[in-house]
């Protein structure tokens, strides 16, 4: 959910050189945090806690640290204090996300523990609140922080030990008992994301470092691991390979001791880091390699719980979301690395199960926003107002992750999901079904079915999927159902009996066919007016600004042809297309001389497509948003309906795609950009 928030400020309350500190969760980090924040150029003014108790204990401790009137309130308290400019959120993993959301809507910046959530769903509901808030939110590895880490980085950038092949990288440790937080999957305990996510950062800040690209994600990973007797993660190791080549062995626990050290294999050397992580009073870096003796650097006296809390305040200064040390893109890089090691070896916490009832993040229940964007139409026989766009549903790894990012999607009006009984092999059209359920929203939404898809396209097996996805969703009816392929060895009058038995029984209240043939649908509604039946109503073939020379997929139909567009303004069909923004050929994706693509250099590469680029990048100058939103808002802007899909991974991707309903088109700036004008 979008946080609402006050309008925030730059300037420090307590001071020009003196920005406020609250904390909110005073356990033992934060008493870390606590004793080296008088190195830092802020001051505690405020603790809070759900314990009246542990809040007054840690006021009375932070006095021992010279900071005097420190106010221990609840968590309410806090945030409406005045003097509070940033908040460090210390509470248990599942605590995050609330806090969070309150802090930033409550104007404070936020610097939050790791990790920032225990799954990527929830932090990219985090990440897209604090840019909507245009407040700095930080994830807590203060390592990243540390003038250790910095000369490390810089090392690698200057090729000390030539090209980087390997790193191997572990935080590990032993506890007394299995009991507490690190044991309790109701807390998101376990190894990995409690210390696993410092190996696996500072990997990735390390091949940054040495590709010089501004997020490192590893394109494979493989682990193994042991789950104890409380179902967390006790021990495991991951494998990791990046772009480029470059591979680590990345190791964590909470049952089993490790060395806790960082090792940075070139083809000239290595680089050790023995104390990486909890930074003591002289961490070191031994840098060794064959043609030199070994040296070795110290970092004595650093306070790395300072220096997070300095670039968190600096970020709120220069009014910016993000600490440049830690980016709110390697945070959510981060969580879905996170996320794949613990589907490696099998670890999904109850509360995150694809059978949970996992609840809007902030916990407040869903809705429209007063500022949502969306536009609507109708599509007659379905009975309800639609939204222009239509969320794909193929997309989303985890109910985790549909759920925000679904829940982003209503929240700016949208109403509309697109399934099909092929996708996921049937994991996703649950998925929408668990979420609908859990939001209690079947009647305000509208569900698009899609099946009959190839080489299981007769009426028979239309039958079969219908019933078995309606079983799959939770629901008794289908707002659309759509066939998926034609199959033009069977007559056309079978299909259309067979949806018409369906609609009338109440299983389908619109039908129509995704990848027909506009002959075909001619041929299929002759038949529906002469017996007396049903027709199909909807069409969803391919359609966008670029017209396709090819298809990506056999059996696809494309509409980007002239024929095809006269013949849907002259019937007034509702066309449902699907990449509309010519699977990435308007996102910067397509050059002439780039052939590295061969699906889009196939389908789309031509003179005239590279022009309708051009002047779609032209068009977006002039309207402020980039071509993707022209291309986008050109369906919008077609003299049929259109209820173009798209697929965001991420609710960044979906911001960005919704930029294209803020631009108005005349009908003479359509045709120019389909170079009719």
């Amino acid at each position: 959910m979008s946080a609402q928030t006050a309008t925030p400020s730059t300037t420090p309350s307590t001071g020009a050189d003196r920005p406020g500190w609250a904390v909110l969760g005073p356990g033992s980090i934060a008493r870390r945090f606590l004793s080296q924040l008088p190195a830092s150029t802020g001051t505690l003014v405020a603790a809070g806690s759900s314990s009246p108790e542990r809040a007054q204990a840690f006021a009375d401790e932070a006095a021992e640290h010279g900071f005097a009137d420190v106010a221990a309130v609840d968590h309410a308290g806090v945030l409406a204090d005045d003097r509070v400019d940033a908040v460090y959120v210390s509470t248990v993993h599942t605590g995050h996300a609330d806090l969070v959301l309150r802090a930033l809507a409550a104007g404070k910046a936020v610097l939050c523990e790791k990790p920032l959530a225990p799954n990527h769903g929830t932090a990219m509901a985090l990440v897209d609140a604090a840019r909507q808030a245009g407040l700095p939110l930080v994830e807590a590895y203060m390592y990243r922080f540390h003038p250790q880490t910095a000369a490390l980085l810089d090392l690698v950038r200057q090729g000390a030990i030539g090209d980087v092949l390997h790193v191997d990288a572990s935080f590990a440790f032993r506890t007394g008992e299995r009991s507490g937080r690190l044991y309790d999957p109701a807390t998101a305990g376990g190894g990995i994301l409690d210390v696993g996510g410092y190996p696996v950062t500072m990997t990735a800040a390390i091949v940054q470092a040495a590709t010089g690209v501004a997020v490192a994600e590893p394109v494979d990973l493989t682990a193994t691991g042991t789950l104890g007797p409380t179902g967390v993660d006790e021990w495991t190791v991951a494998q990791l390979t990046y772009r480029g080549g470059v591979t680590a062995s990345v190791r964590t626990g909470v049952h089993l001791q490790d060395d806790n050290a960082v090792t940075v294999h070139g083809s000239r050397g290595r680089i050790v880091l023995t104390d990486p992580w909890t930074l003591s009073a002289d961490p070191t870096i031994t840098v060794s390699t064959v043609d030199e003796e070994p040296r070795t650097i110290s970092f004595a006296g650093e306070h790395p719980y300072a220096r997070e809390a300095d670039a968190t305040t600096d970020a709120l200064r220069a009014g910016a979301v993000e600490a440049s040390q830690m980016t709110l893109d390697e945070t959510l890089a981060t969580a879905r690395t996170l996320d794949r090691w613990r589907a490696a070896i099998g670890l999904r916490y109850p509360f995150e199960a694809e059978t949970a009832d996992i609840p809007t993040v902030s916990g407040a229940p869903l809705r429209v926003r007063d500022d949502a964007p969306m536009r609507y139409g109708e599509v007659p026989g379905v009975g309800k107002r639609m939204s222009r766009l239509v969320m794909g549903v193929d997309n989303q790894p985890d109910l985790a992750h549909a759920s925000a990012l679904f829940d982003m999607f209503v929240e700016q009006g949208g109403n509309v999901f697109d399934t099909g009984y092929v996708y996921g092999g049937g994991v996703l059209e649950g998925r929408l079904g668990k979420w609908i359920e859990n939001r209690g929203i079947r009647d305000d939404v509208v569900v698009i079915t899609k099946g009959a898809h190839t080489p299981y396209c007769d009426p028979e097996s239309l039958t079969r999927q219908l019933l078995e996805s309606l079983e799959r969703q939770g629901t008794d009816h289908a707002d659309v159902y759509m066939m998926h392929r034609d199959n033009e060895d069977v007559p056309v009058g079978e299909f259309v009996d067979v949806l018409d038995e369906h609609r009338r029984a109440g299983r389908i209240r619109v039908f129509g066919g995704s990848n027909w043939s506009t002959a075909r649908f001619d041929e299929a509604n002759e038949y529906a007016r002469a017996n007396g039946k049903h027709g199909f109503e909807v069409l969803s073939n391919h359609f966008g600004l670029a017209e396709a020379y090819d298809v990506p997929w056999a059996g696809c139909r494309h509409a980007t042809d002239p024929e095809s567009k006269r013949w849907l303004e002259e019937r007034q069909v509702p066309l449902l297309p699907w990449s509309s923004q010519a699977r990435g050929f308007f996102t910067g994706r397509a050059a002439p001389g780039d052939t590295s693509d061969p699906e889009l250099v196939r389908c789309y590469y031509s003179d005239e497509n590279f022009e309708r680029l051009r002047r779609a990048r032209e068009l977006g100058e002039q309207h402020g948003v980039p071509a993707t939103a022209i291309a986008l808002a050109y369906v919008l802007h077609q003299p049929f309906p259109t209820f173009p899909l798209f697929g965001p991974r991420t609710i960044e991707e979906a911001r960005s795609s919704m930029t294209g309903l803020s631009v108005e088109l005349s009908p003479e700036q359509v045709a120019w950009l389909d170079l009719r004008a």
